[in-house]
């Protein structure tokens, strides 16, 4: 058998000093042994670079804040496995982790990402992410958030893996492209896989893959300004980019209709002039985003994708039903 390392683990990492030492402790306890652990600082001021360095844990650090989409390039640019893991600093994997993810990859070489079964850190009995999902509104969610942790136990294909705890096909990037940097942070996993589908690749979700994950850590709460502004940027730059005019001419209505609702959610929580200001900001800036050109042959994936998205807002509806039917209990 083989002793030749298949994956880099890479971390970003931005002032997650509170998480280093539980996160490279479950690392620790991998019975998969052919991975490396490559972290990528953003320019942390938190006494995150003395830990690292004091560890000696193999580091690039960076001058300044590129972003979850800048790092997590850095190092997979970097990566010389046939795999790269991105691994948010506020997860702990369970031990079987990185040895699930490695054998759901291998499974066909059409697969480009498998997503992990994230649960939440302080409430294990809920999950937090069965891998995302897109809908024709222009919501993107994860997949059975909120709900029982003892469910999704089936693999499945899913829209797009959950890049806080994630494998991918290296090679691929370099057809499909890597995280764009426009995006800085949100929605950054959706586009990429989004383009992964778009070239005929699939992306799956491993239920055997367990992480558990604190949620927001680096942000610091689930709503905030800087979060809003940024996902609604980020959300016309993932449509503008991978959807060609036909295709955003027959979805213009319910994408409206989807950032409608979005808008009102978050005005009625303080956050609606935000939310309108990352849309100006992405409808003033989307011409910047390297758009992604129609192929003919590509046709069949693209009407797949249509369906899909219609699939996926059904399930947004359905899940959505039954976490209010399960909270009334």
């Amino acid at each position: 058998m083989s002793n030749r390392i298949k994956v880099t683990v890479i971390i970003p990492n931005y002032n997650g000093l509170k998480f280093m030492e539980p996160c490279f402790k479950a690392l620790e306890l991998q019975i998969y042994h052919k991975f490396q652990i490559l972290v990528v600082d953003n320019g942390s001021t938190d006494g995150s670079v003395e830990w690292l360095k004091e560890h000696q844990i193999s580091t690039i650090f960076l001058d300044t804040n590129t972003g979850f989409s800048g790092a997590v390039n850095v190092g997979i640019r970097a990566a010389k496995t046939p795999y790269v893991l991105l691994l948010n600093n506020d997860t702990e994997p369970d031990c079987h982790f990185i040895g699930e993810m490695v054998k759901a990859i291998e499974r066909s070489p059409k697969i480009f990402s498998v997503s992990s079964k994230m649960i939440q850190m302080y409430h294990k009995d809920k999950m937090d992410d069965a891998g995302d999902m897109y809908s024709l509104l222009g919501w993107a969610y994860q997949r059975g958030v909120g709900r029982s942790s003892g469910g999704y136990s089936h693999p499945c294909r899913v829209f797009s893996a959950c890049a806080g705890a994630a494998i991918y096909r290296r090679e691929i990037f370099e057809k499909i492209g890597y995280f764009d940097e426009m995006h800085f942070a949100y929605l950054e996993d959706i586009d990429v896989g989004y383009r992964a589908r778009i070239a005929g690749y699939d992306n799956v979700y491993c239920p055997h893959a367990v992480v558990y994950h604190v949620g927001s850590g680096t942000s610091g709460s689930k709503y905030n300004s800087f979060k809003v502004r940024l996902a609604a940027r980020n959300n016309i730059y993932l449509n503008y980019k991978n959807m060609p005019f036909l295709q955003l001419l027959v979805n213009v209505l319910p994408i409206g209709a989807g950032m409608t609702v979005k808008y009102l959610f978050f005005k009625k929580r303080g956050f609606g002039a935000d939310y309108l200001a990352g849309v100006k900001e992405g409808l003033a800036t989307a011409g910047k985003c390297k758009k992604v050109g129609y192929r003919p042959e590509h046709l069949k994936n693209y009407l797949a994708i249509e369906w899909e998205l219609f699939t996926g807002t059904l399930l947004y509806f359905y899940e959505f039903s039954l976490r209010q039917l399960e909270k009334r209990k």
